[in-house]
């Protein structure tokens, strides 16, 4: 049976470096996506050109924008990459050019090219939940990041504060730390019968 073995993870792109190389539709969703998560991204775009929307939304959140052509100079000092022209071979130049210098790299609809996807994020205060579909169905992560952002609570993210004082006022060993958390919080999961 097929299952999905990426390993989730979340990245302070705050204090990385993102190159988006393209600006077109899918880089100004690629960037919005980016933004909305984390509006501190530190980003820098490469393209010929630009949506007017692209650039607004860049001169919103202090993204560099510049208009040349992609080359790799461009990777110098860069953590993640993701490349989404509408041209096949340099996406794929962005690729290699990314794989030799190990930074990450995500070529937009094309999963082979890919060393993350960017899957559907639900996010309330300090909770955020991620979804992965493996790169196989990115509408089911939407379609499953509406389901979550209609179950969470809107008070959930009070929940993970009060928690938080909570645990700071708690004595003991690591171990029992843990164990007075998840004896708190056991009551969230219980199934109401």
């Amino acid at each position: 049976m097929e299952r999905n073995e990426l390993y989730p993870i979340f990245l302070k792109v705050s204090q990385l470096d993102v190159l988006i190389v393209g600006g077109g539709n899918v880089g100004l969703e690629k960037l919005t996506f980016l933004l909305k998560s984390s509006p501190n991204a530190r980003v820098q775009m490469v393209a010929l050109e630009f949506l007017p929307e692209t650039v607004e939304l860049a001169q919103k959140h202090h993204v560099e924008i510049v208009q040349e052509a992609y080359h790799k100079q461009f990777l110098e000092g860069k953590h993640m990459v993701i490349a989404c022209t509408d041209k096949p071979e340099v996406n794929e130049q962005v690729y290699h050019d990314c794989r030799e210098r190990s930074i990450l790299v995500n070529v937009a609809d094309n999963p082979p090219f890919c060393d993350f996807y960017m899957g559907g994020i639900v996010t309330k205060g300090n909770v955020k939940v991620a979804i992965s579909t493996n790169g196989k169905s990115p509408t089911t992560a939407k379609r499953l990041r509406q389901f979550f952002e209609d179950v969470l609570p809107e008070d959930i993210d009070d929940l993970v504060k009060n928690l938080n004082e909570y645990r700071k006022t708690l004595k003991g060993s690591f171990e029992e730390k843990v164990e007075a958390l998840n004896e708190f919080t056991k009551g969230l999961i219980d199934k109401k019968e």
